[in-house]
């Protein structure tokens, strides 16, 4: 399978955590769940499921807590100015970016309920 062929437009693609300790977090979900990981320098670390999982997810370190409501969402896009373009004609409020990052561009919005999601394009 291609990399194109492993994403799929607009599908939930990846799972974001934000962690205030990363090598603890690394700790914890390695004992709880058996999860192997993926370093991207000191802020960031892919997450895998046992041996070898593909990623889907990923920890990033923050000086700030958890955002409210849980997890961050990623959708995978095959056109991510399309896409932020469809987003803020929806009605959704774009909260960052779009920002490059190792492998792709992506950028963060705000449905109208104030939940809060990424999308990312390969780059």
């Amino acid at each position: 399978m291609s990399d194109s062929d492993a994403h799929r437009h607009h599908a939930i693609d990846y799972v974001e955590l934000t962690v205030t300790d990363l090598a603890e977090a690394k700790r914890f979900y390695a004992a709880a769940f058996g999860w192997e990981f993926t370093d991207y320098g000191p802020g960031y670390a892919g997450i895998r499921g046992a041996a070898g999982a593909p990623e889907a997810g990923g920890l990033a370190l923050s000086d700030e807590p958890p955002r409210p409501g849980g997890p961050l969402v990623l959708l995978f896009s095959t056109d991510l100015d399309g896409t932020l373009s469809a987003v803020t004609a929806a009605g959704g409020r774009v909260v960052e970016g779009p920002y490059d990052f190792p492998g792709g561009r992506r950028f963060h919005f705000r449905d109208r309920s104030g939940n809060e999601l990424g999308v990312w394009a390969q780059s």
